[in-house]
């Protein structure tokens, strides 16, 4: 494997970098029990890869067993203890475990035993505040989807659930 073409072409570099301070607000609240904080976003890294922190509050939550056809996933799990699925089995993981999951790899993961933060990484940046911010509106209007609703919601985030 060879390096990619140049992606900047000037002599001297810039001064161009962004920080996101470790105490800055969550960008987002799923409810109560989730805080997302965007990190990086596909819009801001010129699609490369979205970095987002995920701290899960104690009652238990998470996805469900989905797969993506566009973009990979990885988690990096910072505190706590987070349940992850591979597809074939859930396993515990704690700080400093990394899961990397190719397009159209099955995965899920939970917090099923008690807070956690955990690094998401989608590869190359999917637009996937887009999917979080549908899901934190429903979660906080209590609004309930058809079946019909939750397969055009996914269907537009590429994620298909298994």
């Amino acid at each position: 494997m060879s390096y990619p073409a140049a992606l900047y072409l000037g002599d001297k570099g810039e001064t161009t970098g962004r920080f996101h301070l470790a105490d800055a607000a969550p960008d987002l609240l799923i409810g109560e029990r989730t805080r997302v904080h965007y990190l990086a976003t596909g819009a801001n890294t010129g699609g490369h890869y979205g970095l987002y922190r995920w701290e899960m509050g104690a009652a238990p939550s998470g996805g469900g067993a989905h797969f993506h056809r566009t973009f990979s996933e990885s988690f990096f799990i910072l505190n706590g203890t987070v349940s992850l699925y591979d597809g074939e089995a859930w396993t515990d993981h704690s700080p400093g475990d990394f899961f990397h999951v190719p397009p159209g790899g099955i995965h899920a993961f939970r917090n099923s035993h008690g807070p956690a933060t955990m690094l998401v990484l989608f590869a190359p940046g999917a637009p996937r505040e887009g999917y979080f911010e549908e899901l934190a509106d429903i979660v906080g209007s209590g609004r309930q989807l058809s079946e019909e609703e939750w397969t055009d919601l996914y269907r537009r985030h590429d994620q298909y659930m298994v």
